[in-house]
């Protein structure tokens, strides 16, 4: 079984539980909604790598870190979309979870999600000799999630009169990303702290791709959501900051540094493909000639 088929494995499963049992039917399917199907899934498959390049791959922790950081991911773009923030009517290509089942139900998926990733984690935490590696794990990923440099952080920055657009991309995308390689070393009893800088890097590198789709994509079809998002809501850009050119620049740079910053480890050629793979199928079509 691949890093993929266990991912949506794990997840499948998790969200199973919450279909013909007693949740609410809309809430069920507006959580399963959510999550399937998904993106790329690079934040849970750079979790697995990270844990596999330390040597416990195939963990039930490990797994179930991935499947909690995919989980809150999922959450934190339902919440995105919602018209208090992106008001975006589609996300991966269907439509928002708010447009398909309500606000008031994509409020409490995304709250229910957020919920799952943790219990998630406390299952395999009560695995005979998991406790203190799972606790790491827990800690990471609510540190990923909250403040001061989570995720909700990130969003939050968005609320503010003046943005620290640095501590804005750092929260926002960052975050998430370095907690997946930190959580991945974690759940294989490696020490986080020596991959957060490769998961941190990549986070930099995904919001700097994602910033170029936003501003040159040909249509929405291609990116999944709604474009020219940034313009319309007058967020931080890298396009506009450094134009075109100087954004793929900076992209390619990132991509370098998150590889600089695999520490060694027998499978730093696996965590090197995944890096240039996302570095490439981030960018736009029409300008994939530059990422080359």
């Amino acid at each position: 079984m691949n890093a993929i088929q266990r991912i949506e494995k794990t997840l499948a499963h998790a969200l199973g539980e919450t279909e013909g049992s007693l949740t609410p039917p809309l809430l069920a399917r507006a959580m399963n909604h959510a999550v399937f199907p998904g993106g790329a899934r690079v934040r849970p498959r750079l979790c697995l790598a990270t844990a596999a390049a330390c040597g416990q791959g195939g963990s039930e922790l490990a797994a179930a870190a991935a499947a909690a950081i995919e989980l809150l991911h999922c959450a934190s773009l339902v919440h995105d979309d919602m018209p208090c923030f992106d008001n975006a009517a589609t996300r991966r290509g269907r439509p928002a979870v708010h447009k398909a089942f309500g606000e008031p139900v994509a409020l409490l998926a995304g709250d229910a999600l957020i919920v799952l990733a943790f219990d998630l984690i406390g299952r395999a935490a009560a695995r005979p000799g998991q406790g203190q590696k799972a606790g790491a794990v827990l800690r990471i990923v609510a540190q990923s999630v909250g403040a001061p440099f989570g995720i909700v952080a990130g969003q939050a920055w968005e609320c503010e009169p003046q943005v620290d657009v640095a501590m804005y991309h750092r929260s926002k995308t960052g975050a998430l990303f370095a907690g997946a390689a930190a959580a991945g070393a974690a759940a294989a009893g490696a020490d986080p702290e020596r991959w957060r800088p490769l998961g941190a890097k990549l986070g930099e590198a995904y919001q700097v791709a994602d910033d170029i789709g936003d501003a040159v994509a040909d249509d929405e079809a291609e990116m999944g959501k709604p474009i020219r998002q940034d313009t319309a809501l007058g967020r931080p850009n890298a396009v506009r900051e450094l134009g075109v050119e100087g954004a793929l620049k900076r992209l390619r740079s990132l991509a370098e540094e998150a590889i600089a910053a695999i520490p060694a480890c027998p499978g730093a050629d696996a965590l090197e493909a995944i890096i240039r793979g996302e570095s490439k199928r981030l960018v736009p079509r029409s300008l994939a000639v530059y990422a080359a």
